[in-house]
């Protein structure tokens, strides 16, 4: 009888979140609307996703166990986040599984789990920017 894995096990566990965060962070500083909102030193920030993915997606709770709660919504505040933002991330990100190989059903399931959240960042109407 085959058990259910996580979406952590899914994507290859450690090493793969760490390819798909690498092949991710490119993809946004190279993005024209939501590149600019990056610092240009994007390590810190590759290490906080990979830490925060890992946990997200059902692996051991690295962001939690360093950083704290994530209060991503919280987080993510200051930044003027409209729904072209969220969906520039997601096609980043889509671009990424593609990229590191994974099947379109995992990439359909994982961007599924990751609109949750890039959704609820939203802050700004199209209007207000």
């Amino acid at each position: 009888m085959k058990r259910n894995i996580s979406l952590y096990e899914a994507v290859g566990e450690a090493e793969g979140i760490r390819t798909i965060v690498e092949l991710f962070y490119p993809k946004v500083q190279a993005h024209p609307l939501i590149g600019p909102l990056f610092p240009e030193d994007i390590n810190p920030v590759i290490d906080k996703q990979y830490m925060f993915l890992s946990q997200f997606l059902g692996g051991p709770s690295l962001y939690s166990d360093e950083h704290g709660h994530p209060m991503m919504r919280a987080r993510h505040m200051p930044f003027p986040i409209t729904r072209r933002h969220a969906e520039a991330w997601l096609s980043c990100m889509r671009s990424a599984l593609e990229e590191a190989g994974h099947t379109q059903e995992l990439r359909d399931l994982l961007i599924e789990r990751l609109s949750g959240p890039a959704y609820h960042f939203v802050n700004t109407s199209e209007e207000e920017t």
